[in-house]
């Protein structure tokens, strides 16, 4: 089925959108928030655009002029506004059905809005800093090695490249001609990695090896490998302002999670599709479970 507007498929979003855009100005918007259209009374606003290109832009061509993409949304919001003043007057708000889309609707903006004050509550520059303190002392003096890699299906084939790496021929040319790895073009090369980011018997191999010295052959899941240790160093350390985005979002998810734990701690909540669970102190001979 096709149709002119995503919302005809997706109604728990233009509910939402609806609800807000219908909602008292001076919860919705600041007075920064224009104004762009009026229909039937009910402001349109600027941010109500968000709303439009979350439901509809996906079903927008891609190359749409920005001015066109715009007067798009601008009719799709005022549609809306249209549509559901009618709905309005059938009374389909009335309607079991389209109240429990509402009720579910408002709930899950609300969700959402009390884990985004969550999680942006938490993100202040003392929690930030633990976190990424912490982690450096986890990752202090932690080895890296980088290494090159020949791949080979068999074991007889790896023992021919090892008497050729012997007899003075270059890795890196080996890697490009017979190494079945997709970084084969690049010589083999798989830049620095630390221990735990490689196959143990991969791993244990490379790091047992010195600067500059080539493994015998290694048997992993992927076939067998002739490894060249290029270099070894300490982990660099990265800068706060490196990984802030990454601690930004682990200070969040925390806090969001936190949350959530709690609440369903102290939450009544009953499953009703299930059988009761048995009550010990209805049977005396019972063991009580501690």
């Amino acid at each position: 089925m096709t149709s002119r507007y995503a919302f005809l498929i997706r109604p728990l979003g233009v509910i939402a959108l609806i609800a807000a855009m219908m909602a008292p100005a001076a919860l919705r918007a600041e007075d920064s928030d224009a104004v762009i259209a009026r229909v039937n009374g009910v402001d349109i606003r600027q941010s109500d655009l968000a709303f439009a290109q979350e439901e509809v832009g996906s079903s927008m061509p891609a190359q749409i002029p920005p001015e066109q993409k715009r007067e798009y949304l601008i009719t799709y919001l005022t549609d809306v506004v249209i549509l559901a003043q009618a709905a309005e007057q059938q009374k389909l708000d009335d309607k079991p059905d389209v109240k429990r889309q509402m009720a579910f609707e408002r709930n899950k903006v609300l969700m959402e809005a009390l884990l985004h004050n969550a999680g942006q509550a938490a993100q202040t520059d003392d929690a930030m800093h633990k976190v990424y303190d912490e982690a450096v002392k986890q990752t202090a003096n932690e080895q890296e090695v980088r290494a090159r890699h020949i791949l080979v299906p068999t074991e007889e084939e790896a023992k021919a490249i090892e008497a050729q790496l012997k007899a003075g021929a270059d890795f890196a040319t080996l890697a490009k001609e017979k190494s079945k790895d997709p970084g084969a073009a690049n010589g083999g090369d798989l830049g620095y990695f630390t221990k735990d980011q490689m196959v143990p018997e991969f791993a244990d191999a490379a790091f047992k090896l010195d600067k500059g010295q080539i493994s015998d052959p290694v048997h992993t899941q992927f076939g067998w490998h002739i490894i060249k240790v290029e270099d070894k160093r300490i982990k660099p350390t990265p800068s706060f302002d490196d990984v802030k985005g990454q601690i930004e979002n682990y200070v969040a998810h925390r806090a969001q999670a936190s949350l959530v734990d709690n609440l369903r701690k102290t939450a009544k909540i009953e499953r009703l599709d299930q059988p009761p669970a048995p009550n010990p102190s209805l049977n005396p001979g019972a063991p009580v479970k501690k």
